[in-house]
C-alpha cells in the first residue's frame, strides 16, 4: 500500500465490538440530558443575555437565541445519528475516523483536545474569580502572587492562579471515583443550577415593563444576526455527550435523546433568560458584566443576588466536570488506536475509569488555567468546535454510503437528508470564516504541532496499520 493512501486508512467497524470497550455502561437518557445541560449552561447564561442585547440585538436577543439553537440543532442531529450508529468513545474523532481516514481523524482529534483543554481552563479561570469575589465579601483575600496568572488584565504582582489549579484537580479527583457518582454529582447540580434561574424569572417576571421591548430590533436584521453568532458560543459543550456513548446503556435509543433533550432545555433557559431580562431592564444599560445581577439591583430585590452568584458557581462546575470528562475519553479513544501512549487508555478494574488519561488530562488543564490568562486559553475553544460539527456534518453523507454501517439498524437518522448535512457544514464553515485573525493563527499553530506529534509517534504506533502491516507481509 502507498504511504499517501496509508495516511486515509479508515477504523474498521464491528458492531460486536461495541459492548467490549472496558468501560462501565452506567448512562441512561437522563443522566445524557444532565450532561448536555451541564456543559451548555453554565455562568454564561447570567451574562450573555445581558451582553447580546445591549450591543447587537436589543429586546431582540432573545430571538437570537433561538436562531443559535436551530443552527446548532442542525450538528446536533448528525452527532445523533453518528452515535447512535456508532457507540464508541471519542465522538467526532471516531467517526471521522470511520468515514474519512485516520490523519483527518487524527487533526480533529487534535483539535478537539485543544476544545476541552482550553475550555476546562478558562472556566476554571472565571470559577476562580468569581469565587474570589464571594470570599472577599467575608474579608478574606488571596496573596496577589497567588490570585491569577502573570500578565491577566488588571493585576499586580499576579503569579499563578491557585484557585483554577484546584478546581481542576478536584473535579479530577470526582471523575475518578467513577463516572457513575460524577453524574450523580452533576445531575444534581444541573438541577440546583435550573431552580436558581427559574427562581430568577419567577422575582423578575413581575417586573416587566412592556415598554422595554420597543424599539425590538434597534439594529434591525444585521444586528440580530451578529447576535446569534455570538449566541451560537453559548451552546458549545452539548457534543461531550456523545464522548459517553460507550458507556451508555441503550445507545441507538438514550444518544439521541441525551444530545436533542439537553439543547432543546438549555433553549428554553436561555430565551426565557433573554426575554425577562430585557423586559425588566432597558437594553442599553445592559452592557455590564452581570447583568442578572444588575436587573436583581434595579428592582430591588438584592435578597436573590446570593442565590444567583451560587448558581453561576454551579454552572461553571458542571461545565468543568462535563468538559474535563469529555477530554478524558477523547484521549482514551486516541490511545485505543494507538496514536497516543498506551497509559491513556488503561482502565481502572474497580472504578472502570481511565485513570491515568484523567489524572494526566486534569493535571496539565490545571497548570493551563493557573499561569496563563484568560484571554489567551480561550480563543481556541470555538474553532475546534466549529471544525468538529462541520465534519460531522458533512460525514453523515458518508455514513450512509458505509457498507458495513448500511446494515447498522440506527434507531436515529438525520431529517431532510442529504440537505440538512450539508447547509449544517456550510453554516459552520461560514462561521468559521468569520473568526478573528489572531484565533485562525493560534489555530495553524495547534495544527503544525499535532502534525508534528503524528509524524514522529502516532503514524508509526497506529494500531490498525500496524495491522495492514501484518496483512501485507503474510
Amino acid at each position: 500500500m502507498k504511504e499517501s493512501r496509508r495516511l486515509l486508512v479508515k477504523k474498521p467497524v464491528n458492531p460486536a465490538s461495541f459492548n467490549q470497550g472496558g468501560l462501565a455502561k452506567t448512562l441512561n437518557a437522563f443522566s445524557l440530558t444532565m450532561m448536555g445541560v451541564g456543559a451548555i449552561v453554565g455562568s454564561g447564561i447570567f451574562i450573555t443575555p445581558g451582553i447580546i442585547a445591549a450591543k447587537y440585538a436589543g429586546p431582540a436577543a432573545m430571538l437570537s437565541f433561538v436562531i443559535a439553537a436551530v443552527v446548532c440543532s442542525l450538528a446536533a442531529l448528525c452527532y445523533a445519528e453518528f452515535s447512535s450508529t456508532i457507540p464508541l468513545a471519542g465522538s467526532a474523532y471516531t467517526y471521522v475516523y470511520t468515514v474519512f481516514g485516520e490523519f483527518l481523524a487524527w487533526i480533529l482529534g487534535w483539535s478537539l483536545i485543544s476544545e476541552y483543554l482550553f475550555a476546562v481552563s478558562s472556566v476554571a479561570v472565571s470559577w476562580s474569580s468569581y469565587f474570589q469575589n464571594l470570599i472577599s465579601g467575608f474579608g478574606l483575600k488571596l496573596p496577589s502572587y497567588l490570585s491569577a496568572a502573570a500578565g491577566t488584565a488588571g493585576t499586580s504582582h499576579a503569579g499563578f492562579n491557585l484557585i483554577a489549579f484546584v478546581v481542576v484537580l478536584a473535579v479530577s479527583l470526582l471523575l475518578v471515583g467513577g463516572l457513575q457518582e460524577s453524574t450523580r454529582v452533576n445531575s444534581i447540580m444541573v438541577i440546583v443550577k435550573i431552580l436558581v434561574i427559574v427562581l430568577f424569572i419567577a422575582v423578575a417576571i413581575f417586573f416587566v415593563k412592556p415598554a422595554n421591548y420597543h424599539p425590538f430590533m434597534p439594529h434591525g436584521v444585521s444586528g440580530l444576526v451578529k447576535g446569534a453568532s455570538l449566541a451560537f458560543y453559548a451552546y458549545i459543550g452539548f457534543d461531550a455527550v456523545s464522548t459517553a456513548s460507550e458507556e451508555v446503556k441503550n445507545p441507538k435509543r438514550n444518544m439521541p435523546i441525551g444530545i436533542v433533550g439537553s439543547l432543546m432545555v438549555a433553549s428554553i433557559l436561555y430565551v426565557a433568560m433573554a426575554a425577562v431580562l430585557v423586559g425588566v431592564v432597558h437594553y442599553s444599560q445592559l452592557n455590564v458584566g452581570d447583568p442578572v445581577a444588575y436587573a436583581l439591583a434595579v428592582i430591588h430585590q438584592n435578597w436573590a443576588a446570593g442565590i444567583v452568584s451560587l448558581g453561576a458557581v454551579v454552572g461553571m462546575t458542571t461545565v468543568l466536570i462535563v468538559m474535563l470528562y469529555g477530554g478524558t475519553r477523547l484521549l482514551f479513544a486516541i490511545s485505543r488506536d494507538g496514536l497516543l501512549p498506551k497509559a491513556f487508555r488503561t482502565v481502572s478494574p474497580h472504578t472502570k475509569v481511565p485513570v491515568k488519561s484523567t489524572w494526566i488530562f486534569g493535571i496539565i488543564a490545571s497548570v493551563f488555567a493557573a499561569v496563563i490568562p484568560l484571554d489567551k486559553i480561550a480563543e481556541l475553544v470555538n474553532i475546534g468546535t466549529l471544525f468538529a460539527f462541520a465534519m460531522v456534518s458533512i460525514g453523515v453523507v458518508f455514513l450512509r454510503r458505509h457498507e458495513t454501517l448500511q446494515r447498522i439498524n440506527s434507531s436515529f437518522k438525520v431529517p431532510f437528508y442529504p440537505v440538512l448535512p450539508i447547509v449544517s457544514f456550510l453554516a459552520c464553515i461560514y462561521l468559521m470564516i468569520n473568526l478573528q485573525a489572531f484565533t485562525w493563527h493560534m489555530f495553524a499553530i495547534w495544527l503544525v504541532i499535532g502534525v508534528v506529534i503524528y509524524f514522529s509517534y502516532s503514524y508509526r504506533h497506529s494500531r490498525i496499520r500496524a495491522g495492514l502491516r501484518k496483512k501485507e507481509s503474510e
